[in-house]
């Protein structure tokens, strides 16, 4: 298996990736893909979300990161088949193969910002700026409620991917608000894909329920992982999972 293999066998074509898409992820470093998930799908996931949280408690999250005032869980590839659309969905695919190349799923994880909470400095997810033609990290938010501009919405700063230093350095405080700072405002089951070396950051949940989202998160497959796949992977996902989704997550 190689990776324009895998990506034909998921179903990832020329169209999956629409010109005004590819000029966002290279312009701003971001771009939204409305209605990827389903009112179904969102339904399926929110409830299985609900159970895992009640069923693993204090040591939720805690395979890669537990955060006070956020609702965490972690290695969702093995907690459900609801969870596999987030690496393995055409349109999502296509935006990681155009940032990264080839590519492998570092993690996939879910965030609550509880009310009252989320709120977090500009940062990127790698230690520093890079070529535009040698980026190591692509994220993607899959909004399971409306992000709104009162419950915690991501904020970015649109071309800071293209940054000459990292946000500690480059930025008084990057706790504060940036003046080009843009939150990701859009309802439920749209799927934003952004460049991971773009500033972002949570903004404060001033709403009176959690904020939810899952994050699926990609790497070069030459780099290690969030969390190690392989040492995780169970039996009955392995599976379930075809060649190409199992090449995805290089397990």
């Amino acid at each position: 298996m190689d990776m324009a293999t895998a990506l034909a066998e998921l179903g990832v074509t020329e169209a999956s990736l629409d010109p005004d898409t590819r000029d966002r992820l290279d312009r701003d470093g971001y771009a939204p893909l409305p209605g990827v998930l389903s009112a179904g799908q969102l339904a399926a996931i929110r409830a299985r979300l609900a159970e895992r949280l009640a069923a693993e408690g204090d040591q939720a999250g805690i395979e890669v990161h537990q955060e006070a005032g956020a609702d965490r869980l972690a290695d969702l590839v093995n907690k459900g088949p609801m969870f596999g659309v987030c690496f393995t969905h055409p349109r999502v695919l296509a935006c990681i193969a155009h940032v990264l190349g080839d590519f492998k799923l570092s993690s996939l994880n879910f965030r609550a910002a509880l009310p009252g909470h989320g709120h977090q400095p500009l940062h990127a997810d790698y230690g520093g700026p890079v070529p535009p033609d040698s980026y190591q990290v692509c994220n993607s938010i899959w909004l399971l409620d409306d992000f709104t501009a009162g419950n915690g919405a991501t904020r970015v700063v649109p071309g800071s991917h293209r940054a000459s230093r990292p946000a500690r350095e480059a930025l008084a405080d990057p706790a504060a608000a940036h003046p080009d700072e843009v939150q990701l405002i859009a309802p439920a089951g749209t799927v934003v894909v952004f460049n991971s070396h773009l500033w972002h950051g949570g903004t404060l949940n001033r709403s009176g329920r959690p904020r939810r989202a899952l994050h699926s998160y990609f790497t070069r497959r030459a780099n290690g992982q969030q969390l190690d796949q392989k040492r995780y992977i169970r039996q009955e996902t392995l599976a379930r999972l075809s060649p190409a989704a199992r090449f995805i997550l290089d397990v």
